[in-house]
């Protein structure tokens, strides 16, 4: 398991880097990953735009399968479909997003997430099916 709550490293994603989304923890099967709101992030409501949140949703599913120890080779995906249910909506200070693997294959995973407003309030989940992409 690699705890990055100390440490920023980068995720290797230049669109979630851009977005200032940060990985804080990863381990095989998880993913929980950061990204303090802004008014930049908003909607047209003022609320975070949803698809920053699918975004999340998005990018904790598909980090949480492709863990791989230090060392060993890098993994990556792609996602095949993406189920969003939204839940609530409203005001904090940071989005975490928490990803979790359902079921593994040689060639594809399924997996799940939730993004949670200042780690009380769940505003989405979502389900996604994802395909390893070979070197």
């Amino acid at each position: 398991m690699i705890d990055l709550s100390t440490a920023t490293i980068p995720i290797d994603n230049p669109f979630l880097e851009k977005l200032g989304v940060e990985l804080t923890s990863w381990s095989p099967g998880h993913a929980e990953m950061r990204l303090d709101t802004s008014a930049e992030l908003g909607n047209r409501t003022g609320r975070i735009h949803g698809g920053v949140i699918c975004t999340l949703l998005d990018a904790a599913c598909g980090y949480c399968g492709l863990y791989s120890p230090p060392g060993e080779p890098i993994l990556r995906s792609l996602t095949l479909s993406l189920t969003t249910n939204f839940i609530s909506s409203g005001d904090g200070a940071t989005l975490v997003a928490k990803g979790y693997i359902v079921r593994k294959g040689r060639s594809v995973f399924f997996a799940r997430a939730e993004v949670w407003l200042d780690d009380t309030e769940l505003l989405a989940t979502a389900v996604g099916t994802f395909k390893y992409v070979r070197a």
